[in-house]
């Protein structure tokens, strides 16, 4: 039996080498009948927040590749409830996204840093089944 569920961190085994996911930890942050999602915590974009023209006023804070599906939007883990508002409670203590305006004002004045904040492009989504099936084929593995 899997014990598949929001707040687990999975870790890539080598039948995902030479793919996105080679090297990767995910933490689950939804799981439910129709599916999950995660976000790849150990790679880095490789760029900054104030790279993007939308946010060009704002300080330097790092953005992750938090995978491979929706590229075009930001995603945000933080554990800051007291600081951000609206955000999904995953059972690790961190919160799934949030008011994205207060997100901005704790990077920019300071009250929240890189430990408690993590923006993500991107996100990895498997349907309903399917990471179940991945996990029983061995491409993932508990960390």
């Amino acid at each position: 039996m899997i014990d598949l569920k929001a707040g687990i961190v999975i870790k890539s085994t080598d039948l995902l080498n030479d793919s996105f996911f080679e090297h990767t930890t995910i933490l689950i942050v939804q799981h439910n009948e129709e599916g999950s999602l995660g976000f790849v915590t150990n790679k880095s974009f490789g760029k900054s927040l104030h790279e993007l023209i939308e946010f060009n006023q704002n300080v330097p804070f790092p953005l992750m590749d938090g995978g491979p599906v929706d590229r075009d939007h930001l995603f945000v883990l933080h554990n800051r409830p007291d600081l951000i508002e609206g955000g999904e409670k995953v059972p690790n203590g961190f919160y799934f996204g949030g008011k994205m305006e207060q997100v901005i004002e704790a990077i920019n004045d300071g009250g929240a840093t890189q430990q408690e904040i993590q923006i993500f492009i991107g996100y990895c989504g498997w349907d309903s089944g399917e990471l179940e099936a991945e996990l029983k084929e061995g491409s993932w593995t508990f960390n």
